[in-house]
């Protein structure tokens, strides 16, 4: 879909647009449900007291929790896409207003379960765990017990239940306020002027024109850089929530606490940081050779996301790019390939930019609703092929997710969610290249790969170090201002994009932008992610069934796994660093065939 202006929402062709009629066929049904969700809280009560008087009784509870979470798990993903769709559309906020106040009633009326079952001696849970009908809950009370050490008294869970409400405030403002409230106005270009949002950043900053580069740049940090003191605020909030939560619940740090629902050790974390530090010479090298092949006399921060080839111009209409995508991931077989592609030329993504609609992209697969994509797809930029490729692992993971588990544990881990993703972006890289036809197009492709590669494995652990960095001065007692938050991450900036780079004064407020510091320790998993991908996706690639069923295994694990164990099934080790170096090292032969072929 072609278009100078960003359309309002109502204004987009419905084949555009995702079907939500999986979860509900309209608003009027959802408030139906809502209403039956609202009623159900009326016999959270009549299961109190009872949970460990015999498994058929503990049985019976969870198969009223497991009822009552599909169905919130429904009536959720229902309303937060549609809130999606149009950040300040009034009807859409109302629904999720009215959820959220709903949903964390019932949170509190629940909280007493988990301290009940853990309250069950072991010897009793034990000889629970080995009758028939709480088969399908064994691993899902199994990861409950492991968390007893960290659960409350009934009266302190049922105060942090009550407080679930205002725990998201900090990001639901930050996202109104980055989404809605702020215009970044247009710029102007020779072919007139052009509106200038989160969305369309990406695009502005792969055009070859430097000037409209540095303009376009400038504009768009000049709203972040008056509305500092707002967005540090909201920031160190959330740290600080982080923080109290953690000490609440009797771990010794904030990301001690985040790791532990993966059983992820924080070694891993440490080895990532470490192991990236210690290759940050391939990067420098990298950025060396932009300076030297843009032939500017410095290299400044609008500068590291135009490509290097600027002859090559390709446009791929959506249709386009799902044939390519469905080429690429031919490897994987006929059924995944026929059954992403039919969602991505049906409904299961919301395509293009509207008005209000949420920046990026994502997937949100629910266990009885369609795996939905939010893209805010532009055809001339490459790039957002590869998002699609991206986004179309995380739904296809889930496809096979909720198709191979129970509901109390069909979840996987963000962990293992960016390797399904990251996957597909390797295998897209390595049919395009195959097929590229000219010199110019292998370069620009691997040129491209470098930079993905780059904002997945080393942008995504300078995002780590900074939280680890942050929330360790909050733990410290080190008040979070403004001028320190930027100057940590200016030191980071400087450490990773090294000597060639000069960067702006405003520069640093990227660190006060980013969507996902507001999921503390969520960033080092796609670091993680891709460091797992690579191997896997050279594993697959190169070996036969065994290695492929290993990966569909990993596929349909859902949450019966651990993540490390989980990926150690098919076929890696993220206990080890050795991934990570691999990954560094793919990085570094990359740049050198990029700098070999551009001479």
């Amino acid at each position: 879909m072609k278009t100078t202006t960003i359309p309002n929402r109502s204004e987009v062709p419905t084949e555009y647009t995702w079907d939500l009629s999986s979860l509900y066929p309209s608003d009027e049904a959802w408030y139906k449900d809502l209403d039956l969700y609202e009623e159900k809280e009326k016999l959270i009560g009549n299961f109190r007291g009872t949970l460990g008087a015999s498994a058929e009784k503990l049985a019976d509870w969870l198969d009223f929790y497991r009822d009552l979470g599909i169905l919130e798990e429904r009536l959720a993903y229902y309303c937060e896409l549609r809130q999606t769709e149009d950040e300040g559309a009034a009807a859409a906020r109302a629904m999720t207003g009215r959820f959220t106040i709903i949903h964390a009633r019932i949170n509190t009326a629940c909280a007493w379960a988990i301290p009940e079952i853990q309250a069950i001696p072991d010897e009793r849970m034990a000889q629970f765990l080995e009758h028939p009908r709480l088969e399908e809950y064994r691993i899902y009370l199994k990861k409950i017990l492991r968390w007893k050490p960290h659960i409350l008294s009934d009266r302190e869970e049922r105060l942090i239940a009550m407080m679930s409400e205002s725990e998201g405030t900090c990001q639901e403002a930050f996202s109104v306020l980055t989404n809605v409230d702020i215009d970044f106005g247009s710029i102007d270009t020779p072919e007139g002027p052009r509106p200038l949002s989160q969305s369309t950043w990406s695009s502005f900053m792969e055009k070859p024109d430097r000037d409209l580069r540095r303009r376009a740049y400038k504009a768009f940090y000049q709203q972040f850089e008056q509305h500092k003191n707002t967005l540090a605020t909201l920031y160190a909030g959330s740290v600080k929530q982080d923080v109290i939560k953690a000490r609440l619940r009797g771990f010794p740090s904030a990301r001690a606490m985040a790791l532990f629902p993966d059983r992820v050790d924080e070694a891993v974390y440490d080895n990532l940081v470490a192991t990236v530090n210690r290759n940050l010479g391939p990067l420098h090298r990298y950025y060396e050779l932009r300076k030297r092949v843009l032939g500017v006399p410095e290299l400044r921060h609008y500068d590291v996301y135009v490509p290097l080839v600027q002859s090559v111009k390709r446009t791929t209409p959506w249709e386009e790019a799902v044939d390519i995508i469905s080429k690429a991931l031919a490897p994987l077989g006929e059924e995944y390939v026929h059954t992403l592609r039919s969602g991505l030329l049906g409904r299961w993504a919301d395509r293009y930019e509207n008005k209000g609609k949420r920046s990026g992209a994502f997937s949100a697969g629910s266990y009885t609703g369609l795996p939905y994509i939010l893209m805010n797809y532009k055809e001339d930029v490459i790039r957002d092929v590869f998002t699609l490729a991206h986004e179309g692992g995380h739904s296809m993971h889930s496809w096979y997710s909720s198709r191979n588990n129970p509901f109390m544990h069909y979840g996987y881990t963000i962990f293992e969610a960016e390797v399904a993703s990251t996957f597909n972006e390797e295998l897209l890289f390595r049919y395009l290249e195959q097929e590229a036809e000219t010199k110019e197009m292998k370069t620009y492709l691997i040129n491209k790969r470098i930079d993905d590669i780059l904002a997945t494995l080393y942008r995504q652990t300078m995002f780590a170090e900074y939280e680890q960095r942050i929330h360790s001065l909050e733990e410290a007692g080190e008040p979070l201002t403004v001028d320190r938050l930027r100057s940590e991450y200016r030191t980071l900036l400087e450490k990773y994009f090294g000597p060639a780079m000069v960067f702006e004064p405003e520069s640093d407020m990227e660190g006060l932008r980013i969507p996902h510091f507001y999921r503390a320790f969520y960033v080092y998993k796609y670091a993680t992610g891709i460091s797992a991908s690579l191997a896997l996706a050279e594993r697959v690639l190169s070996g036969g069934e065994k290695e492929r069923a290993d990966y569909f295994t990993f596929l349909k694990s859902g949450g019966s796994r651990y993540p490390i164990e989980a990926l150690q099934v098919a076929g890696v080790d993220m206990g080890s660093p050795e991934p990570i170096a691999q990954a560094c090292q793919t990085f570094a032969q990359l740049v050198e065939r990029l700098e070999q072929l551009l001479g």
